[in-house]
């Protein structure tokens, strides 16, 4: 039988790609599941049915179609996570999982200005891939919504060390996040909180699929991971699970590789 948790679990970018996996994994081991995402009308309906189907585990869905950089969306959902789950006491949330991917796929260099990125897109998207994390980990705990045993989750990727032709503002932004992560780890130790980053291989999810040239990254992948194949939202789900359990309490402060040693071929 699998291992079960308990505990509310708030997952930013619920809606797809890794934060849907995670969601679906932590509410089959028994996780009620706040979810915050960013959808329009067409996509909606893909965060609905996540909703659904995390009910029909038996566990509560709380979702919010907000923008999860913006300071008072970030209030409202938090207040919300107050009202819904007084129920469970003080410190309900014991899993936060920060997986947005929302930034600028610009050059640096062009000739036209309109083809490189600006201050203002640069700016927007470390905000929103790094800095977010700090904001929401600050409120959290300032609000005692997570506590002892609590663990904190980012998402990174081999971009943080690597280069890309557009992937310029959000590797500095993975690069960013993973230095949150350290710091984080740091400061929050004291409250028995841990902070890791998860540094996943190349996944098929829609936020690869935007960037340019994703296509020669994926047919890269395939070749250089030893098992030959990509990395699934779901071998990523089951890794999160495991670092959930209470015997993990030691790991905190790294960027861990889910990716089936795919980083380490050169």
């Amino acid at each position: 039988m699998a291992f079960e948790l308990d505990g509310v679990a708030l997952v930013l970018g619920a809606s797809s790609g890794f934060g849907e996996a995670a969601s679906l994994e932590l509410a089959r081991r028994g996780m009620d599941i706040v979810g915050v995402h960013l959808d329009r009308r067409a996509t909606l309906e893909n965060a609905e049915r996540i909703a659904g189907e995390i009910r029909s585990m038996g566990r509560r869905a709380l979702f919010f179609n907000v923008n999860a950089a913006d300071p008072d969306r970030r209030a409202e959902v938090l207040d919300g996570v107050a009202r819904e789950f007084a129920d469970k006491g003080r410190s309900p949330i014991r899993v936060l999982l920060h997986s947005l991917a929302f930034g600028s796929l610009k050059p640096f260099i062009g000739k036209d200005p309109a083809d490189r990125v600006s201050q203002s897109q640069m700016e927007m998207t470390l905000d929103v891939m790094a800095n977010s994390l700090v904001y929401w980990a600050q409120d959290l705990v300032s609000r005692e919504l997570m506590g002892q045993g609590g663990r904190i989750f980012a998402m990174t990727s081999s971009g943080g060390q690597h280069v890309w032709a557009t992937y310029g503002p959000v590797s500095a932004a993975k690069a960013a996040l993973e230095s949150h992560v350290r710091q984080l780890a740091l400061e929050l130790a004291p409250y028995g909180i841990t902070v890791n980053a998860l540094r996943a291989g190349v996944t098929d999810t829609p936020a690869l699929r935007k960037i340019p040239g994703h296509e020669e990254m994926v047919e890269l992948a395939r070749k250089r991971n030893p098992f030959r194949r990509l990395t699934t939202p779901a071998d990523v789900a089951q890794a999160l699970a495991a670092l959930c359990l209470p015997e993990t309490y030691w790991i905190t402060g790294n960027v861990i590789g889910v990716d089936g040693g795919e980083d380490i071929v050169g």
